[in-house]
């Protein structure tokens, strides 16, 4: 019963309460700054639990009247709106209960790779990349190109961005996977429809201390700067290249002019990576105990179509499709993917947990 899972955050929260009020907690600022974080992370659950237990209560009262020969019809509207409000208040409360992704309120790198489809998959990770650029400014986030491959016939082979916003990872996390495009290529003179793939990685930025590397892991090259770029192209050894050896990672820059900057953001997608390794290796230990883990496993399924002729998007993963794709490539509608995603795995997560 929902009322009882309750009764420990209420009884924990009114706990706080009496310690915060204690001499012993007041003379302890680091025990009142933690207890006070805890009592504000507590405050939504103990709202709605105390308003849910007050609709309760009015239900049952309403239900002894159902009988009486003059409040009778009262109490049956009134029933109505009771059941409907508690039934609202299950539902934001169950979701309140469900465990934090810690990752949620990150930033977050996005990491585009053509894949098959050579020229035209370069092609499509430059307009996925605006259309996330476009979604992310209406957000009010910003975006940093931290290091890029440009194709031989424009687009980007590789291109990785750091978006900086509140909610930024909870928003995108579900974009990692093979993303599929079914359009007409520029250079294709009979008109016929081409299939080709990207891939997508999404990985939250981590701080220092949580990422401890042996620097007797690294191989770390410089090299001199390739591709298109500024003055400084090809004149200077800028370019560094970070090798994992333990992990086989590989991380290369070279978008900056100074060596030291681009050693300093290769070092930064070097440890987005390990913990995404590190997150991707928990879930597959708790595979069979959780199958619907969000933003892990298989890299390389299929999540989405980009079916241009028929201005068709279709995420696989919920069967979802909507004949919008000009619109949401504008980055405008982009929430009309995300939100069914996100409920999805709510409803999934909620399942798993028992409530």
């Amino acid at each position: 019963m929902l009322k009882e899972k309750l009764s420990p955050f209420l009884d924990r929260y009114n706990e706080i309460t009496k310690l915060l009020s204690s001499s012993e907690i007041t003379n302890n600022i680091k025990k009142m700054t933690a207890l006070s974080k805890e009592q504000s992370e507590l405050t939504p659950i103990k709202e709605k639990a105390e308003n849910y237990i007050a609709v309760c209560s009015s239900i049952e009262e309403n239900k002894e009247l159902l009988d009486d020969s003059e409040l009778g019809e009262l109490a049956k509207d009134e029933l109505k709106e009771l059941e409907a409000k508690k039934e609202e208040l299950e539902k934001e409360i169950k979701l309140l209960l469900l465990p934090k992704d810690p990752n949620d309120d990150r930033n977050v790198y996005v990491e585009l790779r053509a894949g098959t489809g050579g020229d035209e998959a370069a092609l499509f990770v430059e307009d996925l990349f605006k259309a996330y650029l476009r979604y992310a400014e209406l957000k009010g986030w910003k975006v940093e190109i931290v290091s890029s491959s440009e194709g031989s016939a424009g687009g980007y082979k590789e291109l990785i961005t750091l978006i900086k916003g509140q909610g930024a990872y909870s928003r995108l996390k579900y974009e990692g996977g093979t993303h599929r495009v079914q359009r007409v290529p520029q250079t294709e003179s009979q008109g016929r429809v081409h299939t080709s793939a990207i891939t997508v990685a999404i990985m939250p930025e981590v701080d220092d201390v949580e990422i401890e590397i042996n620097p007797n892991d690294l191989k770390i090259d410089v090299m001199r700067a390739s591709g298109c770029g500024g003055q400084c192209v090809n004149t200077t050894d800028s370019a560094v290249r970070i090798t994992h050896i333990p992990s086989g990672i590989v991380v290369t820059n070279q978008d900056q002019k100074s060596q030291h900057k681009n050693k300093d953001k290769a070092m930064k997608v070097l440890k987005a990576r390990l913990y995404d390794l590190e997150m991707q290796e928990a879930a597959k230990k708790n595979a069979d105990a959780r199958k619907t883990q969000v933003g892990t496993g298989d890299r390389s399924g299929r999540i989405r179509t980009y079916n241009y002729p028929q201005n068709r998007i279709t995420d696989h993963r919920i069967n979802l499709t909507l004949y919008r794709l000009d619109a949401i490539m504008q980055g405008g509608l982009f929430d009309e993917i995300i939100d069914p995603l996100i409920a999805h795995y709510q409803a999934e997560a909620i399942k798993e947990a028992g409530l």
